[in-house]
């Protein structure tokens, strides 16, 4: 095959090739789309919220998956392109790792994408555990009370990008948030006898549900590094002080810190995930977890 040939074949790949990859992201666009609001969420408690209000207007994609962790995860190719067929995106605002790395990078994918601050209206709480107290607890979500707020921010979002579907939404956010107070209505009445109690646990991701409920949470990690044989003996110190057979993890990090402190005061391990994507269901059970403490 002479240069000429050869010139004129490689054009034609370059041509098809280019022809192939737009149509692959058109068809993706139509396959996202089928005439509802593309919506991008950080964290899996947020899939039900909007999904809540925006009923069957929405297709929601989530970021973080609820069993990774959203100090360390990093955003795949495919996400990113979800994001620049979005209309919004509801990042949680409390200044989670995930948002702090990678916000920059969502945005620019999607300039014209609206990004709805779901913590707005919050007052974020000082990190409770040891050599944080000066940053803010980003674990804004586990409170039922904050998640009420959350739900009404996406709200305003859904119907800055769709007015024309204001009652609907209006209606639907009503409907959960009604949920939303049965739920603290609910934890309250089940944590009562537990007012006070300390909560051992891995990571410091319940604060703001301690703070609700008259819990102290003491964690195992902090600063978000693996825990010292020191730390791990300090924690066992307490639960044998404060007699503490029931311990809790979290499916994002490894259990085996916790099981070694529950192995040495004769306890259990009890799983707690603060990212379900079933919000109400979760939170419902995690309050009989917490009151078994």
């Amino acid at each position: 095959m002479n240069k000429k040939s050869l010139s004129i074949v490689i054009v034609i790949l370059v041509i098809t090739a280019g022809a192939l990859g737009y149509l692959a992201i058109q068809k993706n666009k139509t396959n996202n789309s089928n005439g509802k609001i593309g919506i991008v969420v950080s964290i899996g408690p947020e899939v039900q919220w909007v999904e809540a209000v925006g009923g069957d207007k929405v297709k929601v994609t989530l970021m973080v998956p609820s069993n990774a962790d959203p100090h360390t995860y990093e955003p795949l190719p495919s996400q990113l392109i979800e994001v620049s067929n979005a209309k919004m995106y509801a990042e949680i605002g409390s200044s989670l790792e995930f948002e702090n790395n990678y916000m920059d990078k969502i945005k620019s994918a999607n300039p014209n994408m609206l990004v709805v601050n779901c913590s707005q209206g919050i007052m974020l709480i000082p990190n409770t555990a040891e050599n944080e107290s000066n940053t803010m607890d980003p674990h804004d979500w586990v409170s039922p009370k904050n998640a009420k707020v959350m739900v009404n921010n996406i709200y305003q979002g859904l119907v800055k990008v769709d007015p024309t579907d204001k009652n609907y939404f209006q209606k639907n956010r009503d409907q959960y948030t009604a949920k939303l107070d049965e739920l603290d209505k609910n934890t309250t009445q089940i944590l009562k006898p537990k007012q006070g109690f300390n909560i051992l646990i891995f990571h410091p991701s319940f604060g703001y549900y301690a703070k609700d409920y008259n819990l102290t949470q003491v964690a195992v990690m902090i600063n978000d590094e693996e825990p010292s044989p020191q730390r791990i003996a300090m924690i066992i110190n307490i639960a044998k002080a404060d007699d503490i057979k029931i311990m809790y993890s979290q499916p994002q990090y490894d259990p085996k810190y916790m099981q070694s402190i529950a192995s040495e005061v004769g306890g259990q391990v009890l799983m707690v995930n603060d990212l379900d994507e079933n919000y109400l269901e979760n939170m419902k059970n995690i309050s009989y977890s917490f009151a078994q403490t």
